[in-house]
């Protein structure tokens, strides 16, 4: 008996319903509970006169602005069925884990999305790309489905900007993200991400690193209504490693970075690090929580959150966690809190500069001491540092630092 195939239009039907069954992030989730996301409702809303866009927002080039070669890339409709299989081929179902309702709502809103492979690039000379997103939509839901090949290395630049809109502020963006590192790939992500300060903006990166395989992600990002920045990664083979660092400025607004990382193989390694800038009434979260799963021998892992409060009264919140269910490994966590040292102050203040301009030398130091950790080849952090891009949010970063 032929079983005919569930249409696109059903497979989003059939993500409302299950979202409705089992229901939104409840107000007590624990990754969630310093910083609740807004309702489902505002996720899945999608205005009846508004036609649904075809055009996945996403626009590749190379880092000097040139056409990519070595890449097989394919824009795809989420409301056509046949592209629609062809768009979430390989990708699981959202599972139970505490952010899943978000994957629901996603499948059930998102129309179109860009699946990428990167079949060339060497560890002399990697391939060099930049992704730019446009929102399509006041109400939208982004996909970006992303392999590197065995062996094959990459550097990319992803960007999210809000003076590339041509909508004003209050946008709603769930976007999804799904990397796949096969053996003995590497990636170094460089996401910058620049929302207005009334978007509600949710990203959730999902990545799978194969043995071997090394990925680098350091996001530099602004405070808004709601911002949330969630990295999933699933260290499966051997000797793969992740590296993972956030830059957050919140001037009286909210941010939560969330970053899992889970040892599930031998030899594997783990960076998860946060520097989170606030001021005024600013509401910010950073989490790290690693799992170490039993058979995983040799795992390295360390944790590294700093929360700076610079002005007013804002409420940061650090949560380091490990779970380690194996005997022969290596973990280290920490998290400080507080003013910027006052030697480092002092000094600076000795060289002539004035109190702002010394707060903003020392965090401009700590801001490239942290890309410089993520991006060990200064060759590699020059080409992404590239373009206004990245130097238009690090000027943000030091404007917050004047409080």
């Amino acid at each position: 008996m032929n079983i005919r195939p569930i249409t696109a239009h059903e497979a989003m039907l059939m993500a409302r319903e299950h979202l409705a069954a089992t229901g939104w992030v409840a107000p007590k989730n624990e990754s969630f509970r310093h910083l609740p996301p807004p309702p489902a409702a505002l996720w899945l809303e999608q205005a009846a006169a508004t036609p649904l866009a075809q055009n996945s927002g996403w626009t590749l080039t190379t880092l000097a602005g040139g056409t990519p070669t070595g890449i097989a890339a394919r824009t795809l409709s989420a409301t056509d069925t046949a592209q629609r299989a062809e768009l979430f081929a390989g990708l699981d179902l959202p599972g139970d884990d505490d952010a899943a309702p978000f994957a629901w709502a996603h499948r059930a809103l998102c129309t179109a999305g860009l699946r990428l492979r990167v079949e060339s690039g060497t560890a002399q000379q990697p391939t060099q790309l930049e992704l730019r997103h446009q929102p399509t939509g006041q109400v939208e839901a982004p996909l970006l489905v992303l392999d590197i090949a065995e062996g094959v290395h990459c550097v990319l630049r992803e960007l999210h900007l809000a003076g590339d809109a041509a909508t004003s502020g209050g946008k709603v963006q769930n976007l999804q993200l799904h990397l796949r590192l096969a053996r003995g790939a590497s990636l170094q992500h460089l996401r910058v991400v620049a929302p207005h300060a009334e978007d509600r903006c949710a990203h959730i990166i999902h990545a799978q690193i194969g043995e071997n395989a090394r990925y680098v992600q350091a996001f530099v990002a602004g405070g808004s209504s709601y911002h949330l920045q969630r990295s999933q990664v699933l260290l499966s083979g051997a000797g793969s490693s992740a590296h993972i660092a956030g830059l957050t400025c919140a001037a009286g607004t909210k941010f939560e970075q969330q970053v899992f990382m889970r040892h599930a193989a031998a030899r594997t390694t783990s960076h998860s690090e946060a520097l989170v800038l606030a001021s005024g009434k600013a509401h910010t979260v950073a989490n790290a929580n690693t799992h170490i799963a039993p058979g995983s021998d040799e795992a390295d892992v360390h944790q590294r959150l700093a929360g700076i409060p610079v002005g007013g009264q804002p409420r940061l919140v650090l949560r380091p966690h490990l779970e380690i269910y194996h005997d022969n490994v290596q973990a280290a966590h920490g998290a400080t809190w507080g003013a910027l040292p006052e030697d480092a102050l002092f000094y600076a203040r000795q060289r002539g500069l004035d109190a702002s301009a010394a707060r903003s030398l020392i965090i401009e130091g700590m801001a490239n001491a942290l890309l410089s950790r993520c991006f060990t080849d200064a060759a590699t952090l020059d080409a992404l540092a590239q373009g206004d891009a990245l130097q238009g949010v690090l000027r943000q970063v030091l404007e917050t630092s004047h409080g």
